[in-house]
């Protein structure tokens, strides 16, 4: 299937590990040229590197860019605009998550986890609207949370603010539409350098890691038995941002391995 992303051009923002990496080689794959961008320019660089490697003669740019300060996002637009001249997909990948009880909650932890989630969708958004509405395949797809339909009461904070950018990611759908689609996956448990901490910090040091996971995998009750890859999430982004999805906008991809509960 020809995704169609030859000679278009695809902005990640957090791309320097974890799903954006992931995300960003996989439309390397797919002749798109690609920018990611990230908060550490020793990391940006480690990753342009290995996909450099992975994805020889394709175009990948990194750029320093902190998607809360607006300032630097506007600063990143306008680099693309000038070195590249368009973007057709924007994939915006926020990442962790903030684990406490409303009890544990301050209300600086609900400032800080809100404005996390909604502005780091909000900035690059707005700042690539313009390019975006120009491309003749402009989407947005968000990283969000299976926590936006099924909370979980010791990460209440974050379940709020992914469920309020599902609906603000539902809203935008329709108003950008029919120029720019704008969908979302929803990721249950997915290997990432957090997991791969808590392995690392694990009371048994015997145990392997592929015990270690297969037990967390039995104990969050996930049918496919274990933890998503990065590229199981990166897959979907990719599908949902390419024109094989042309008339699919305002909804979701599940990647949780069958663990959601609603309907």
């Amino acid at each position: 299937m020809d995704l169609g992303y030859q000679d278009k051009v695809a902005v990640v923002t957090g791309g320097s590990s974890g799903i954006g990496l992931a995300t960003a080689e996989q439309l390397l794959k797919e002749n798109a040229k690609v920018v990611i961008c990230g908060r550490n320019l020793e990391r940006l660089q480690h990753a342009k590197d290995l996909l450099s490697r992975k994805v020889p003669n394709r175009k990948i740019y990194t750029q320093i860019c902190d998607v809360l300060n607006q300032e630097a996002v506007y600063k990143l637009a306008n680099f693309v605009a000038s070195e590249l001249g368009q973007c057709d997909l924007l994939v915006n990948n926020a990442g962790r998550g903030f684990v406490a009880t409303f009890e544990k909650t301050t209300y600086q932890d609900w400032r800080t986890e809100l404005e996390l989630k909604f502005f780091s969708q909000i900035y690059p958004i707005e700042a690539f609207r313009h390019m975006l509405l120009q491309s003749n395949q402009g989407a947005i797809v968000a990283v969000n949370s299976l926590l936006a339909f099924q909370p979980e009461p010791h990460m209440v904070c974050t379940s709020a603010a992914r469920a309020g950018v599902q609906n603000l990611l539902k809203s935008l759908s329709v108003e950008l539409a029919p120029k720019i689609r704008v969908n979302s996956i929803l990721v249950g448990l997915i290997e990432s350098g957090q997991w791969e901490r808590r392995f690392e910090s694990r009371e048994d040091k015997n145990q392997s890691r592929e015990n270690w996971f297969s037990e967390l995998a039995e104990k969050r009750k996930i049918p496919m038995g274990r933890l998503g890859l990065p590229q199981e999430a990166a897959n979907a982004i990719v599908f949902l941002g390419s024109n094989a999805a042309r008339y699919i906008t305002g909804t979701f991809i599940e990647v949780s391995g069958g663990l959601s509960r609603f309907i």
